[in-house]
């Protein structure tokens, strides 16, 4: 089975043991895409946010394992073992999905549909974790109270969640790194 698997963040800078085929490529489907998961080690990652996200054009590449059970399987593993409903799935050869992938982000699945369907994939694999960030801050995310969050932090943890958004693939443009970029600009030491 010939398996794409969608990347826009630290998957396409940091693969460590997922199994692909060469490097990442430009050219995957446009998804609504933002900083707004706050992540266990105090970073906010990128993910599918249909409230927040703004278009931004992925990026792909072709799973080494062939069997759809495997790939998820292994992105699983080079995402920390989240929830197999964390991991979004479209299969056009048995025309199935992740019923939750589907729940959570309906247009998301369908341009990863029609993006499959135009460049001859017969499943997509990508990491479908929500937005946490009004969760664990108790307060909406919107793009201020992202970058009070990110301003607010010190340390390992600070460092940490700057290197995230600055190793982002460039066309990773939302609208917290736009500020985000205003306010600190490339000097790793802000």
């Amino acid at each position: 089975m010939k398996i794409a698997i969608l990347g826009w963040g630290s998957l396409v800078w940091d693969p460590r043991n997922l199994a692909i085929v060469g490097d990442w490529h430009q050219g995957g489907p446009i998804l609504p895409i933002e900083f707004s998961r706050k992540s266990a080690n105090g970073r906010l990652t990128l993910v599918i946010d249909p409230a927040n996200g703004a278009p931004v054009a992925t990026r792909f590449a072709r799973s080494s394992l062939q069997n759809l059970d495997e790939a998820i399987r292994n992105l699983r593993e080079r995402e920390g073992n989240p929830l197999p409903n964390h991991i979004g799935y479209i299969n056009l050869v048995k025309h199935t999905e992740r019923p939750r992938a589907r729940q959570n982000h309906p247009a998301a699945c369908d341009a990863i549909t029609v993006w499959a369907r135009e460049n001859d994939w017969e499943a997509v694999i990508w990491t479908a974790l929500p937005s946490n960030f009004e969760a664990q801050q108790h307060q909406p995310f919107t793009v201020q109270a992202g970058l009070d969050y990110l301003n607010g932090l010190t340390g390992e943890t600070r460092a940490r969640a700057f290197e995230y958004i600055r190793r982002a693939p460039p066309e990773t443009m939302t609208p917290l790194r736009r500020q985000f970029n205003a306010m600190h600009g490339e000097n790793p030491g802000n």
